[in-house]
């Protein structure tokens, strides 16, 4: 019996250099045919146009069989192309199955032994099994965990991989329930899995609460080498069930609070960057059409991921906004997570994630009730340190907060009635994580979020009255250096809200600098004094009061050895007050200046941080008004106990 041998490789070059060979006569066929198919008579004569004839026919004849020719030969070529690719089918369905047969011969002894493979993929979560399977011991990635549809059913968790792979991402989980955990990365090499996220909260019933969202799955660690996962965000509050009828002022139910977002997974323990954190769920909706209650809380952001040796710090998340308001109070928003730190050795802090801004309250344009207060704002998260050398992680700003709401109880009989409500106010920025202890700069502090306004015109020109405008929030701390190195600045304060019936909020006061290197280096600056709130005119003509202004920072001190503290933040300029409204009465008084931040001090060598400048008291109205006092010029800092001068007052 014979055998035939194929070689499929062989054959498809043979194809291509067939089909590059008819690619060339064709083109020579081309040159040739207008030459010698129309060859013209040398003279006029009989015999001459009798040999032109001979020739050109010749030539016609041979194009004819040309094109004949061309056409086997493309025939040809393609049928021996479709012969090599069946014979490379045919070679690999056979590999293949052998090698599925070798794996099997393979994973038989562990996949008795400990119920997984040694070579191969795990398989994907079920309705049955949510959970991912773990992936072969020495390679394969962890099966996806399931999404959940079913309500109060947590997602499936990840895989986890063997050796070399990565892990599996969590599933979602399904209403109320949280998401699934990322699954760890190979011991050797691999990515984290991802955090599943969390379900949102179902609605509540009649005269009942909203549910809450799930939380974020946690985002799978990676072994020696790779990357962690992130974090899943957080699932949305379920809005509040209403009530009827509406029995009395501010009584209605609940948003439910955002999920949480899940924490980063860590990076590889030699080299790889940590997973960021998941963000956090909005707050669910305070049903005001159906005379609901308060917004949900904004849910938390999740925290970035530590990173081993060498890599950055996951990034925090951002926490998520208050719910919308029904009847009573506009939800906060959500704290912002916090940045991982960087490699022990080498890297970079994670940022911290941002607050979450407070909701509004609502407003009446109806007849119908409206909300109290607004949500407050959340706070941002801090920076992630760094290890040996890298920098550290800036703070995450503050959430804004909500504007006031216009409840009065006598509003049908006195629509410019002031309300009782008052404004949100803005979250703290977050503080800068720390620089390298060796080397590194020092990441900076957080600004501070607004303060929601306690008075609100829309594009109308109706005038909607709060009580009290809202405080602006604290600037973030200024990270320190290391062993060498300079401290970061602090945060500015947020602007205090505009006024309210009663008045504006006061500007936040601007955060610290950072202290500089433990041996050399300058202290950082602080942060300037937010804005204070301004008064305006009420509906009616009574006057208003400008806020005071935030105080500056201080001035971070400087390294032990050597270096200049830090300048002080300058206060924040006092709100002004109302000018005085057509028929009512007079303008009331500014608000005060804030105050200058002190200088940071000198150690053993060095000169004291000049003091911040008081800030300028508000501006009175014109009559009878009066204007905010100044603020004090803050201290300037000592100078070296050995060797420097004391810094400048402000």
């Amino acid at each position: 019996m014979s055998y035939l041998s194929a070689a499929p490789d062989i054959m498809a070059n043979a194809a291509t250099d067939l089909a590059a060979v008819a690619a060339t006569l064709d083109a020579a066929n081309l040159k040739a045919a207008l030459p010698t198919t129309a060859i013209f008579a040398a003279g006029a004569d009989e015999v001459s146009a009798a040999i032109a004839t001979l020739f050109s026919g010749h030539a016609q004849r041979y194009q004819a069989l040309s094109s004949q020719a061309a056409t086997f030969h493309q025939n040809f070529a393609q049928t021996l192309s479709g012969a090599a690719g069946s014979y490379a089918s045919a070679e690999a369905a056979a590999v293949q199955t052998l090698q599925q047969a070798l794996l099997g011969v393979i994973n038989a002894p562990t996949q008795a032994l400990l119920g997984r493979p040694l070579i191969g993929n795990g398989a994907d979560g079920t309705a049955a099994n949510p959970h991912g399977g773990a992936g072969g011991l020495l390679y394969g990635n962890g099966g996806k965990g399931f999404s959940q549809t079913a309500a109060n059913s947590a997602g499936g968790a990840g895989g986890a991989a063997g050796l070399i792979g990565n892990g599996g991402a969590g599933g979602a989980g399904g209403a109320n329930a949280s998401g699934g955990a990322g699954g760890h990365g190979g011991w050797l090499y691999g990515n984290g899995g991802s955090g599943g996220s969390g379900g949102g909260g179902a609605a509540g019933a009649l005269k009942a609460n909203g549910f809450n969202g799930g939380a974020g799955g946690a985002g799978g660690a990676a072994g020696l080498w790779g990357a962690g996962g992130a974090g899943g965000s957080g699932g949305v509050g379920g809005a509040a069930g209403g009530i009827s009828p509406f029995p009395s002022p501010g009584f209605g139910l609940n948003g439910g609070s955002g999920g949480d977002g899940g924490a980063g997974g860590a990076g590889g323990l030699l080299f790889g960057n940590a997973g960021a954190g998941g963000h956090g769920g909005l707050g669910g909706d305070g049903n005001l059409a159906a005379l609901g209650g308060r917004g949900g809380v904004g849910g938390n952001g999740g925290a970035g991921g530590a990173a081993g040796l060498f890599g950055e710090g996951g990034v925090g998340g951002n926490g998520g906004a208050g719910g919308p308001v029904g009847i009573a109070d506009g939800g906060a928003g959500g704290t912002g997570g916090a940045g991982g730190r960087g490699g022990w050795v080498a890297g970079d802090g994670g940022a911290g994630g941002h607050g979450g801004a407070g909701a509004d309250a609502a407003f009446i344009t109806s007849g119908q009730p409206g909300g109290f207060s607004g949500g407050v704002g959340g706070v941002g998260g801090a920076g992630g340190d760094a290890g040996l050398l890298g920098d550290g992680g800036a703070g995450g700003t503050g959430g804004t907060g909500g504007r006031a709401g216009l409840f009065s109880p006598n509003f049908n009989d006195n629509p410019t009635a002031p309300g009782i409500g008052t404004a949100g106010a803005g979250g703290a920025g977050g503080n800068g994580g720390n620089g390298g202890w060796l080397y590194g700069r020092a990441g900076t502090g957080a600004a501070g979020g607004d303060g929601g306004v306690g008075r609100y015109v829309d594009g109308a020109g109706n005038v909607f009255v709060g009580l009290t405008g809202g405080a602006g929030g604290s600037g973030g701390t200024g990270g320190d250096s290391g062993l060498f190195g300079i401290g970061a600045a602090g945060g500015a304060g947020g602007n205090g809200g505009n006024a309210g019936d009663l008045g504006a909020g006061v500007g936040g006061a601007g955060g610290n600098g950072g202290s500089g290197g433990r041996l050399i280096g300058d202290g950082g600056p602080g942060g300037q004094g937010g804005l204070g709130g301004r008064a305006v005119a009420n509906p009616n003509g009574d006057y208003g009061l400008g806020a005071g202004g935030g105080a500056g920072g201080d001035g971070g001190a400087s390294g032990w050895l050597y270096g200049s503290g830090g300048v002080g933040g300058a206060g924040g300029a006092g709100g002004s007050s109302a000018t005085e409204d057509g028929g009512g009465e007079s303008g009331g008084a500014g608000g005060a200046g804030g105050n200058g931040g002190a200088g940071g001090p000198a150690r053993l060598i060095g000169n004291g941080g000049a003091g911040g400048a008081g800030a300028l008291g508000g501006a009175a109205a014109p009559s009878q008004g009066v204007i905010g006092p100044n603020g004090q010029n803050g201290a300037g800092g000592t100078g070296g106990l050995f060797f420097g001068d004391a810094g400048a007052t402000g």
